[in-house]
Order: structure tokens, then sequence, then C-alpha cells
């Protein structure tokens, strides 16, 4: 199909170069051969008269023209997969849609072992792909490489919709055996003490350090992982402390050489939200989806 003289075949192709800027790994992801994709390639630049990829060294960079196309491009390219992907009905029980979440290693701990094993009973055919987080995760949304997020609600965008999932309050995890005794950390105890604290891969603070600061407590980090799930592996046989979910904190009791504190303050609670691209509220698919992590949040 052509429109305006342009093959709209070649779109596709388009957007695949300039999300991976590489000629072999968009072949491969569109699963034709490298001289097809070259071709392609070709014929774009024919069309738009344009480079649209340069060879930089080793690595290939858009053009001006191929950089103010990402967006626009992406855009419409999600719009035609929500249309297509998305269905009138739903039938779980026959589904065999692929579905991508965006989630913390927190959520795998605690929310997605109750999630994936109710999906699997009721929707055996259905393929869930686990995604790590990441700054500006919505992002993903946009850019049509995730169906779901799920997030603390500051971190969301404002321009997709979204829903609360559940709330989980902030705790203190130290070692058992350590100094810390009591039922709470005493403020100065709490200050002079080292911190474990979980920051993201690419930069950025988790909500539980946006959550300390924003009571005016200053954190003396002295370890840092890219884990939810190790902070309160890593206080044991110290005297540090790490602000965990409470959900998590309990499950890792079991564990042992751990116990939870209270902290010095009362800290907010943490909300996790989740988050659908625009284009996509009425995919019942992720309706149903969304049904089942409301339904694990309240058993659990």
């Amino acid at each position: 199909m052509r429109f305006k003289n342009l093959d709209l075949n070649l779109l596709v192709a388009l957007d695949t170069l300039i999300r991976v800027r590489n000629v072999s790994r968009a072949a491969e992801e569109m699963f034709i051969t490298q001289s097809a994709m070259s071709n392609a390639l070709g014929r774009l630049r024919d069309y738009f008269d344009d480079p649209l990829l340069i060879q930089v060294g080793r690595s290939m960079e858009l053009s001006p023209l191929a950089a103010s196309l990402e967006e626009p491009l992406r855009d419409i390219i999600v719009r035609i997969e929500a249309a297509v992907v998305s269905t009138p009905s739903f039938n779980p029980a026959e589904a065999t849609r692929s579905v991508s979440l965006v989630v913390s290693d927190y959520m795998l701990h605690t929310v997605m072992p109750v999630f994936l094993e109710r999906v699997s009973v009721r929707a055996p055919g259905m393929q869930i792909h686990f995604r790590a987080q990441q700054n500006f995760p919505h992002l993903l949304l946009e850019r049509g490489e995730a169906d779901l997020l799920i997030a603390p609600s500051v971190f969301c965008s404002t321009n997709h919709p979204s829903e609360v999932l559940l709330e989980d309050t902030l705790c203190c995890v130290v070692d058992a055996g350590g100094d810390h005794r009591g039922e709470s950390v005493p403020i100065e105890a709490f200050l002079a003490a080292g911190h474990v604290v979980m920051r993201p891969p690419n930069g950025g603070e988790s909500f539980a350090e946006r959550a300390c600061r924003q009571v005016g407590l200053s954190l003396r980090v002295e370890v840092t992982t890219f884990s939810f799930s190790s902070l309160p592996l890593l206080v044991r046989g110290t005297d540090r402390i790490a602000v965990v979910q409470r959900s998590l904190a309990n499950r890792m009791l079991n564990l042992g050489g751990i116990r939870i504190v209270e902290p010095p303050v009362a800290l907010p609670a943490l909300e996790q939200s989740l988050q659908w691209h625009s284009h996509r509220v009425r995919d019942p698919a992720l309706l149903w989806l969304r049904e089942q992590m409301h339904a694990c949040v309240r058993v659990d």
C-alpha cells in the first residue's frame, strides 16, 4: 500500500532502524535478511532525499530529519499496533496474547508471583514478559515496548491513564543481633548509621530515599545496590540500616538474621500505580489483566 508514493511497509522498517540504529539488528527484529533491510534503507533515503542514518565510527547516528521523525513515527506505529492487537472481546481461556509488564524486583517478590499463578490458571495460553524498571518508565509505554507499567505513583506520567494498585508503608531493616535493639530507631542513631539504599542502574533515587528527604532525614549512604530484594540481606552482620517496603521486608524475615524496626518519624507511604498507554484504554486484555492484579492485592 502506498501513500503519497511511499510504500507504507517502509515506515515499519524506518521505525525499527531509528530505534536500534543498526541495519543488522533491525533486520533481525523484523525477521528479514540484512540485504533486504539495506534495500529498504536505500529506498527510504531516496524517498526522503536524506541519509537518515549516518555512519559515525562504528555506530550510526540519526540525521536531523530522522530525529524529527522519531516521535511522530513511533506514535503512528503504536496506534496501529493498538488497533491490530486489541479485539472487541477477550476470552482468557483461549487467549494467546503476549504481554510485557514493567515492574521492579520489589513487585516481582510480592505481588507478581500471585498474579502469575492466577493468570496461568485462568489464561494458560497467555505469555507474560517482565521487564526491568528504569528511569522514566513511561517511555517504554510510549515506544510500544511495554503494555503495562507498575511504578510509584509519583514516577508515573501525567500523559497516560493510571490507577492506584496498592499502598505499602516503609520500615527499617536491621541486623537481628546488632546495636539497634528497640522497636524503633532513635533519630540520632538513624542519622548516624550507615545506610544501604537501592538506586536505579541508570541513575536517580528510589522512593525510600525520596521519602526520607521529604521529611528532612538525610541518609549517610555507605552501600548502594540495584535491587530492592537485596536490601534486607545486605544489612546482616553490620550496624547499617535499610529503609524497605514493609511487605518485602516481611517476606525476607524467614531468611533469618534480620529484624524489622520502625523509622524515627513517620515516612510517606509508597503508592504503587498501574499505568497503560492512552491508546490502549479500550484494550479488553489489559483491562482483564488489571482486574487480576487488583484481585491479587486484595487476596494478599
